[in-house]
């Protein structure tokens, strides 16, 4: 749908809490069995024989990295892993709203630092490669002080100091114009940041305290790209392997492909692999080129494409639940749906059990509608934070645009006002079954509710640009998380009327100081509580709602150890937050 929610942007992937990424773009059908899952068998962390598996698995345990957990020493030296994505750029900044998809996060975790390690479940401790210790070294007014790794260093030999906090906080904070964060939250309540004992010593102060602080400070940016034509133009195109220090560094890149190999600059552990490539396909062609040996890992997260890998030798398959949701996206400035009622309708005429159907059609996954774009079902605090009116029918479609002044043709049955036909613009991604069949039943409802809704298929290549550009009117996207903590951060990101990830263009001043007192509260409970108030008022607006969480399903050759992310997503829980890419491998 890291886009996916993935954007908060979704700290140690990307900058923010959210990651934005296609949604629903896996190819889908009808050709696997269906079955009950076996409520007694359990996966193996490594996965499921491709040939073996059938139908009937069992649900994924919570706290359970499905990755195939290897020691170093049991791992080969040297090999390749090939993966699919979506898109190469155009901009490598993940700091800016340009560059936070899904997409380039998972490069980012390549070369750029990664500062947390989060296990399954999303707990945090600071990556020794670059923090030796955090603390909080006060309660009132909050303060936190970094030690940095003495042998941190950009790759261009100057050291990674507290210089880099504060262009991080500089950047983010939405303090200075010209930069376009993808969400300022918590990065917006620092009041300084300045030197401690020691250059490699970074003090961070705040004016209010920000809760938990763990979600600031993920990435680290460059000082040497912190000004303004830099950080928003700069990146276009350009890497910039100088900027960077992770244990691989970018070769080779363009339109069609990004190729890392490991960095002669990185302190830590020596990568085990001799290159990662990524090469650019289309979704619906990632399977086909997994069968044929092309790629290392794919998406099987649907029914046809599980097919193919239940028939390959030396294939695992690796279920868990996706960090991810699917949402539907209205773009309030578009004509016919700055009217609320128009857009309530337009809720009320999508059936989204049904869509989930489609979706999940052979993959024995069953989910209840999901209630919100911040939290999952399988988190604590999660509530359905859906408008009571937001329920599927048709016919209350009908009545909400006859309330609003709307009449229906009797020749076309589309309701009409002052003459004009009620008519809206669904834009969806590439060729996959799955992507037309949701297409074709999105247009579907809106025909029984009374609203011409036309098909607009573009190439999954302009999928930055559509978005980010609001090219559109009506689309189903996704966002991937990059932390754990959403119910302080991605709150605003997603709803603020001021967020330049606000894709619905729509939000109230009230409604953001709402979402920002949830980074206020220290305690957890209460903390998401406060983000289930601001979001129910929020999706009262109608400028977006929530469709599923489902499953992630990635198939990978065997052997393949310490990882198990495609282009969608991974299988590994909060961990896929930082592959430690040099701990990817192959088996001996």
């Amino acid at each position: 749908m890291k886009s996916m929610r993935k954007t908060s942007a979704r700290a140690a992937v990307v900058v923010t809490a959210l990651a934005l990424a296609l949604s629903a773009c896996s190819s889908g059908g009808n050709n696997a069995d269906s079955g009950e899952h076996d409520a007694t068998a359990k996966q193996p962390a490594a996965g499921f024989d491709a040939k073996t598996m059938g139908s009937n698995y069992p649900m994924p345990e919570a706290g359970v990295a499905y990755d195939n957990t290897q020691d170093r020493d049991a791992l080969q030296q040297g090999g390749t892993l090939t993966l699919d994505t979506s898109e190469i750029g155009p901009n490598w900044n993940s700091f800016s709203t340009d560059g936070n998809t899904l997409y380039m996060a998972h490069m980012w975790q390549l070369y750029q630092p990664q500062l947390w390690d989060y296990d399954v479940s999303g707990n945090p401790t600071p990556n020794p490669d670059y923090l030796t210790k955090v603390e909080v070294t006060s309660e009132d007014p909050l303060v936190v002080t970094y030690d940095v790794n003495p042998k941190a260093t950009w790759n261009d030999g100057t050291p990674i100091d507290w210089t880099a906090f504060e262009a991080t906080w500089k950047t983010q904070s939405g303090q200075t114009e010209g930069y376009n964060p993808p969400s300022t939250t918590g990065y917006d309540q620092v009041k300084s940041v300045e030197q401690g004992k020691d250059a490699k010593q970074a003090v961070v102060t705040f004016s209010e305290p920000f809760y938990p602080y763990q979600v600031l400070f993920g990435n680290l940016e460059n000082p040497k790209a912190v000004d303004v034509d830099t950080y928003t133009q700069g990146w276009v195109n350009n890497p910039h392997n100088e900027w960077a220090a992770g244990p691989f560094k970018v070769d080779s890149f363009d339109d069609t492909q990004a190729t890392f190999v490991p960095n002669d600059k990185w302190w830590g552990d020596k990568p085990l692999l001799d290159k990662i490539q990524f090469k650019v396909m289309d979704p619906s062609a990632s399977i086909n080129a997994f069968q044929n040996g092309e790629i290392d890992v794919t998406d099987v997260t649907s029914a046809d494409r599980l097919k193919v890998a239940q028939g390959m030798d030396n294939t695992t398959v690796r279920v868990n639940y996706a960090l991810s949701s699917a949402v539907v996206t209205l773009n309030t400035k578009a004509d016919a749906l700055k009217d609320q009622a128009v857009r309530e309708a337009l809720t009320q005429s999508i059936d989204r059990t049904k869509l989930a159907e489609i979706k999940f059609q052979g993959l024995n996954w069953h989910e209840d509608p999901l209630g919100s774009e911040i939290m999952f079902p399988f988190q604590e605090g999660y509530e359905d934070n859906m408008p009571a009116d937001a329920t599927f029918s048709a016919e209350t479609a009908g009545k909400t645009l006859e309330a609003a002044g709307y009449a229906k043709n009797s020749s076309t049955g589309i309701y009409e006002k002052d003459g004009k036909a009620l008519s809206i613009k669904y834009t969806f991604f590439g060729d996959s079954p799955t992507q037309a069949a949701i297409a074709n039943a999105v247009q579907a409802m809106g025909k029984a509710a009374g609203i011409d809704v036309q098909l607009d298929n573009q190439d999954p290549s302009k999928f930055s640009d559509v978005v980010i550009g609001g090219k559109y009117e009506m689309l189903i996207m996704g966002w991937s998380a990059s932390d754990p903590y959403g119910y302080s951060t991605s709150g605003c990101q997603l709803y603020c009327s001021d967020s330049d990830s606000n894709f619905t263009y729509i939000g109230t001043p009230a409604n953001d100081t709402e979402f920002k007192k949830a980074g206020l509260i220290e305690d957890t409970s209460k903390a998401i509580a406060q983000l289930n108030k601001a979001e129910k008022a929020a999706l009262k607006l109608y400028g977006t709602f929530p469709l599923y969480n489902g499953p992630q399903m990635v198939a990978a050759k065997a052997g393949l150890a310490n990882f198990s992310v495609s282009s969608q997503g991974g299988t590994s829980g909060f961990k896929d937050l930082n592959w430690h890419a040099e701990n990817i491998g192959w088996q001996k």
